[in-house]
């Protein structure tokens, strides 16, 4: 609602009429564009119509069961072999057999040796990757022996000091 005060301006009482040039605010203000909120080309498909719940369960057993025929002709065909069926594939499917990947470019994590959890540090002395300070408690009271078990079990034969 506006404030009451007469804050429009009157026209020049001599007879001469300026235009009105409107302020900055009036002219950026999109307080006059239409705004549709549908899309202007949208045609409604008459074809479409609403079925009830007898049509669409019987539309949905019908559907079952064209699968359940499906899965019968195929498990009534002859078994095929394995390398028959590499045969049969087309060259561009991937298989198990087939595929090609070049090495991951993305970074090894490494594992701690006693959890199995990420694991930041590694042990100076004995080379035993450890996971937190608690598992470092661990890793100090370990023998040389143990330590490097530990250290054959995940493939690294080095000497431990």
């Amino acid at each position: 609602m506006p404030p009451k005060g007469g804050f429009k301006k009157k026209p020049p009482s001599d007879g001469t009429s300026t235009p009105l040039t409107p302020s900055l605010a009036v002219q950026l203000s999109y307080l006059h564009q239409p705004r549709p909120f549908k899309n202007p080309h949208y045609t409604k498909n008459i074809n479409r119509r609403a079925k009830n719940l007898k049509t669409v369960l019987a539309q949905e057993r019908e559907r079952e069961r064209v699968e359940r025929e499906t899965r019968k002709s195929v498990r009534d065909e002859p078994e095929v072999t394995a390398p028959q069926r590499m045969v049969d594939a087309p060259e561009e499917v991937p298989t198990y057999i087939t595929i090609e990947a070049p090495p991951s470019v993305i970074p090894h994590t490494h594992l701690c040796d006693i959890t199995g959890l990420e694991a930041p540090y590694t042990d100076p002395t004995t080379g035993l990757r450890y996971h937190d300070k608690n598992v470092y408690e661990i890793i100090k009271g370990l023998s040389a022996s143990i330590a490097k078990d530990y250290l054959s079990a995940r493939g690294v034969n080095s000497i431990v000091k």
